[in-house]
């Protein structure tokens, strides 16, 4: 069966979106996260939007929905709070956060201070292919959700409903995988749409098993939060230098 809607959800705040946000604020080198980035939790706050967006879930998703998470923390919590420890979750390292390599940990100022030379290379290859050492260009996370379309949007059930829990980076990238965006489209697209923490970005497959195009219902909704009194972040991964 394949998919006929695809619901891609950023997790809750987290405690290095919180670090992040203090650093860049500071005017620090060096965000203070006390764990490797798979590790990272979700923020007392964000424990909170994690189970916001579980009372907009439970009763809207079908029972054969296929729920996959990445493998990191911070977005097995928010699948986990919002819809429990019960439900079958499929976690698959493809949709793990971009790894930034030599630049993990670095505020945007940190780099220009203490990796001048790569913060020079950065600009000059471009957002979207440029590589850090050890760490992944937006490119390599394309090729990652490329994969994942492939094996997961054939293994729903006969409502045709797949939920992906994961980062701001991600889902911004299954938007230009699906969409057959450009550079140049996800960049404008990166400069004016941020991802919401906990929000729901919603595409639809109107063509079904005939394999036609994805189009975009929905995207970063986090009305929930408001309907729980909660406040909206965004924490975008351009304060930890795009991740």
């Amino acid at each position: 069966m394949t998919a006929r809607t695809l619901l891609l959800i950023r997790h809750g705040e987290s405690t290095a979106n919180v670090a992040a946000a203090a650093a860049e604020a500071a005017g620090a080198e060096v965000i203070a996260v006390d764990a490797r980035d798979p590790d990272v939790t979700l923020s007392p706050l964000g424990e909170l939007q994690a189970s916001a967006l579980g009372a907009r879930l439970r009763g809207a998703l079908p029972a054969d929905a296929v729920l996959y998470s990445s493998p990191y923390r911070r977005a097995i919590q928010t699948a986990r709070f919002a819809l429990g420890e019960e439900v079958p979750l499929r976690l698959d390292e493809r949709l793990r956060d971009r790894e930034l390599g030599i630049l993990d940990r670095l505020t945007a100022i940190g780099v220009e201070r203490r990796l001048p030379l790569e913060a020079e290379r950065r600009r000059w290859t471009g957002k979207f292919y440029y590589r850090p050492p050890g760490g992944e260009a937006w490119t390599d996370v394309a090729l990652r959700i490329r994969s994942f379309l492939r094996d997961a949007m054939a293994d729903s059930g006969p409502d045709g409903v797949v939920v992906v829990f994961a980062h701001d980076a991600v889902v911004s990238l299954f938007l230009y995988v699906l969409l057959r965006m450009t550079e140049a489209q996800l960049a404008e697209h990166l400069l004016t749409h941020p991802v919401a923490n906990a929000s729901v970005t919603e595409l639809r497959n109107d063509g079904g098993d005939g394999g036609g195009g994805w189009s975009l219902r929905t995207f970063a909704d986090d009305a929930h939060l408001a309907a729980a009194g909660l406040p909206s972040t965004e924490h975008p991964g351009e304060a930890r230098t795009d991740a």
